[in-house]
């Protein structure tokens, strides 16, 4: 074992044992453990840089723009006042109409932006129709994981596997590719969730917060705020941060894993704390579009835009999914001129640039609606697998992997290969899972002999299967707080649907994508 070998092993349980810790944001753990490979020599500055300038990587950073337009201009309003029925109802009819629909959504636009518009205003229906929110909160961030399964764009982890791929000289994934999986374990997912959400998850947690105050002063009202990755009181104790001073609110009560506290002074800041705060109108306007919080919700509806401008943005995403389909097919292909490429990233480009000089959302704060931390963790993912294959790494943990498994062949490996990609999306974050986890699946495959194709299909199934908690992905983490859940509510749920996923890849993938 080389000097390589060891600082390489040992920046990875670094790097894994801050992002379990949460000692960092993702993106600068990453990016320290990349400068560390700069300076020993594991990387080349070339190597360093190559994921900033990723295509891939920009077409995630374009998305997040599209996905904003999208709901800036209401079309995503209306489309969930629409499912939700608006007369007395049962849990499994309301789920019905709901969880296939938002799925499909999710498959075309960023989950956040799902779940921050659906679920405060799923939470006011259910108290309306007199449901438990609860047993449709978890259901839809766990069905806008399902759906973003099977797209390309579905989820940012698709497209980094894909361009991981082409990097490694081989053909990466269509649009729809992922879907041959995909759907099934959608279905299976959603099927799941029809039958067993309303037995395991809690009939209801009671929530604190009054109404007295808002009664006596009419300009005054309660907000859920989920605590985002730039509030800048994270690890503050509440009574050492002037939180009025900084929003000009007053916090009522802190949720966190399904206890309220209203005994506020020791009580540290966390990032996805639901904070309920008593305020006025302003609050909303001032913060709603930043980062410093995941979601805002007041009870009251989004503003709805123009029809004109609805209509307007969602003919321009079918053109981008449509013209990213077709792009790709051999015979439009071969009647392009050399240097066009009709992909994903052309559409998307030309989508985002039209949204912002028809103001579908705000040009002058394009900055905002980019989650430049997710960016800055795919760019370095890219100089951590390259640092894996450089320092022999790659090679030395497949051969261990191959060992073993004792030689029984491709399929326990593939299985071996979801499970660990699936603990490390649960534990740190998925682009980061299928960054690890991406040249073990190349090694493994070359010293085997086979293709690698089924390998890299289930670390997207597995890096995104991400149900058993909430600090995985973001969508869990928001509605955690606004659903007032338990981190056992979500292993109780999730871990069945984890292994639901594992099975059906498992078994359906080598069927497609042969060894």
């Amino acid at each position: 074992m080389n000097v390589e070998v060891i600082i390489v092993l040992v920046a990875l349980v670094g790097m894994l044992a801050a992002l379990i810790m949460d000692k960092m944001r993702p993106g600068m753990i990453l990016f320290s453990v990349v400068v560390l490979f700069l300076c020993t020599g594991i990387l080349s500055p070339k190597e360093m840089l190559e994921g900033f300038s990723n295509k891939g990587m920009i077409t995630v950073a374009m998305l997040f723009l599209v996905s904003e337009g999208i709901r800036q201009s209401g079309a995503l309003t209306q489309v969930i006042k629409k499912l939700l029925p608006q007369e007395k109802t049962s849990v499994f009819k309301a789920q019905i109409r709901m969880l296939p629909s938002i799925a499909f959504i999710s498959a075309f636009l960023n989950n956040t932006p799902v779940v921050v518009i659906f679920a405060p205003i799923i939470k006011r229906w259910a108290s309306s129709v007199k449901l438990p929110a609860t047993y449709f909160l978890i259901p839809l961030s766990y069905v806008t994981i399902l759906g973003g399964i099977c797209t390309l764009i579905g989820t940012s982890t698709n497209l980094v596997v894909h361009s991981m791929i082409q990097e490694a000289g081989l053909k990466g994934f269509s649009m729809f590719e992922l879907g041959k999986v995909g759907v099934f374990i959608a279905i299976a997912g959603i099927i799941y969730l029809f039958l067993f959400s309303s037995k395991l998850l809690p009939s209801d947690r009671p929530e604190t917060s009054g109404n007295e105050e808002e009664e006596q002063n009419s300009t005054l009202h309660l907000v859920e705020a989920v605590i985002g990755p730039r509030f800048p009181g994270i690890n503050k104790r509440v009574g050492d941060f002037n939180f009025k001073r900084h929003y000009g609110a007053e916090i009522k009560e802190l949720r966190r894993s399904g206890h309220t506290y209203t005994d506020l002074g020791n009580i540290r800041f966390r990032e996805g704390d639901t904070l309920v705060v008593l305020t006025d109108d302003s609050f909303i306007r001032t913060w709603g579009e930043s980062s410093v919080f995941l979601m805002l919700a007041n009870g009251k509806d989004y503003e709805p835009a123009g029809k004109k401008k609805r209509w307007f943005a969602l003919i321009l995403l079918l053109i981008m999914i449509i013209g990213a389909t077709i792009g790709e097919l051999p015979a439009i292909q071969r009647l392009l001129p050399e240097g066009i490429k009709l992909d994903m990233f052309f559409f998307v480009s030309i989508t985002t640039v039209i949204m912002a000089w028809t103001k579908i959302f705000p040009p002058q704060k394009y900055t905002k609606y980019i989650s430049w931390d997710i960016l800055i963790t795919i760019a370095c993912a890219f100089a951590i697998s390259k640092a894996m294959e450089n320092s022999g790494v790659a090679d030395l943990l497949a051969s261990y992997i191959i060992g073993l498994s004792h030689s029984h062949g491709p399929y326990v490996l593939l299985a071996a290969m979801f499970i660990i990609t699936n603990i490390f999306t649960e534990l740190i974050t998925n682009n980061a899972a299928a960054a690890l986890s991406f040249p073990l699946a190349l090694s493994i495959s070359q010293q085997l002999g086979v293709s690698p194709m089924p390998f890299f299909v289930v670390i997207c199934m597995a890096a995104s299967a991400s149900f058993s908690t909430p600090i995985g992905y973001q969508t869990n983490l928001i509605v955690q707080g606004i659903g007032n859940y338990k981190f056992t509510d979500f292993v109780r749920i999730g871990l069945p649907l984890n292994i639901i996923t594992f099975l059906i890849s498992v078994f359906v993938i080598p069927q497609i994508w042969s060894f």
